[in-house]
């Protein structure tokens, strides 16, 4: 088979990739080895995480929220059977989408575990081989497991294995206070499994905003879930029924399932990359430049394998670079303005520059606004305040550095900050538009305004 452009990949990278290609004209083939399209994202990521999300957020509405709003139901109960089948139907739909869009397009979907044989071949494992000009590399990232003693035990599963459960776990101990494990332990905890999280550093999401990381503990802690930050894991037993997990120096902690997120390593191996005369790195993945553009100049890398960021929406992008790169176009990634999702209860969200970064690198040429959401009418009146908006500007000329939420929608309200960032938006350009009243986004201006000295439905700070 030859074709003009081959992608080793069907994630959210390698299917955007082979369908930019195809709409510039392109004889494409992408090949994936899973039984479905969409790689991990699609599969076992963030889509049926977030389907289980908002099981969670529709959970908490029925036992905590709807009362106060006047909507008094029976006590709400989990169907964890359905809400699993609820989970795998959405994967189904997505997946199922992305095959339909390369059959609209006219991209070749090859089934099996590829491998390169030389700078311009490659091989199906039980197929034919592929003959192609340019090769797009989106293999995508697998969970890493650290030497624990113990961890082996098959009551210590990674993501997909706790996506993969029938049955509730009462005790689940997450291994990593990072984002992954953050957003699961929120799920869990909603859906009423006794949640722990063991963290070596000193805070949860190390590496967003201290405010926000502070945010998100007080409310974990709020909710029971238990925090061992600071602390290592030092040893698992497996009793049989249950699991011992051993925390720094002699504590221990019970638990039916742990979850292990501790991060994602890029897959390099076995893809035949030494054949196509490709080095990659099995910590940081394979280097490429502006144009996803790899040492090899008809071969390029995007998403988790490419090490910049391990973020669907990114590998989209990059996707979108390497495609039009390979059929000759020049097209450059920059330095975009790229949103922080996470998918907790509260949500986080952040794009730019957090408060510590901006004033590493401005010093005190820094203002920061910080607007609760008890104080808008729209988040008082759905009857979730919990958290804020942090707008974060310099002061020399007042553009824009970051922006950080804590609360309902972040995750949703975030863009506002994207559009600003990528535009060089000062803050007065946010504090002077006009906003939709009642609404959460209003949060966004509001935040502008206090960073500006210029609050209006705040009191002013006692001097």
């Amino acid at each position: 088979m030859e074709c003009d452009v081959v992608v080793l990949g069907g994630g959210p990278g390698g299917y955007t990739a082979a369908i930019r290609a195809a709409q510039l004209g392109a004889n494409v083939v992408c090949v994936e080895r899973e039984p479905a399209l969409g790689g991990t994202c699609l599969r076992v990521g963030c889509v049926p995480t977030k389907a289980w999300v908002q099981t969670a957020h529709a959970l908490h509405a029925a036992r905590d929220v709807n009362a106060k709003l006047g909507v008094v139901t029976q006590e709400p109960h989990l169907d964890f059977a359905a809400a699993a089948a609820w989970k795998d139907g959405v994967v189904t739909q997505m997946t199922g989408g992305v095959a339909a869009l390369f059959k609209a397009f006219g991209v070749t979907w090859a089934n099996g575990h590829g491998r390169f044989t030389g700078p311009n071949t490659l091989v199906v494992e039980g197929g034919e081989e592929i003959t192609f000009r340019s090769a797009i590399v989106a293999t995508g990232s697998s969970p890493m497991r650290p030497p624990i003693p113990g961890l082996d035990s098959a009551r210590c599963v990674d993501s997909t294995g706790l996506l993969a459960q029938t049955e509730l776990p009462q005790r689940l101990v997450v291994l990593g206070g990072g984002i992954i494990g953050c957003e699961f332990a929120s799920i869990f905890d909603r859906f009423g499994s006794k949640v722990t999280i063991v963290e070596m550093l000193d805070t949860l999401i190390p590496q967003e905003d201290e405010d926000a990381a502070k945010e998100l503990a007080k409310q974990f802690k709020r909710r029971g879930i238990e925090l061992h930050l600071g602390s290592q894991c030092t040893a698992v037993d497996d009793l049989g029924s249950h699991l011992v997990v051993h925390v720094g120096e002699g504590t221990t902690v019970e638990c039916d399932l742990m979850l292990v997120s501790v991060g994602r390593a890029p897959v390099v191996h076995d893809l035949g990359l030494e054949a196509l005369g490709l080095a990659a790195d099995p910590r940081t993945g394979i280097a490429s430049d502006d144009t996803m553009r790899t040492s090899l100049p008809h071969v390029f890398a995007v998403g988790d394998v490419a090490g910049r960021w391990q973020l669907a929406h990114t590998a989209f992008r990059e996707g979108e670079i390497a495609a039009e790169n390979a059929l000759g176009h020049d097209s450059r990634l920059g330095d975009p303005a790229v949103p922080r999702p996470i998918y907790t209860d509260p949500e986080i969200a952040g794009v730019g520059l957090t408060e510590r970064q901006a004033r590493e690198i401005h010093g005190e040429n820094v203002a920061v606004g910080q607007f609760p959401w008890l104080a808008n009418a729209r988040a008082v009146m759905s009857g979730e305040t919990a958290g804020w908006v942090k707008s974060i500007h310099e002061t020399t000329y007042g553009e824009l550095l970051g922006l950080v939420i804590v609360g309902p929608h972040a995750t949703d309200l975030i863009e506002a900050g994207v559009v600003a960032l990528d535009a060089e938006a000062t803050v007065e350009t946010v504090a002077d538009g006009i906003a939709p009243h009642p609404t959460l986004s209003e949060a966004v201006k509001e935040a502008g305004l206090v960073a500006l000295g210029r609050a209006i439905h705040l009191p002013p700070k006692r001097r």
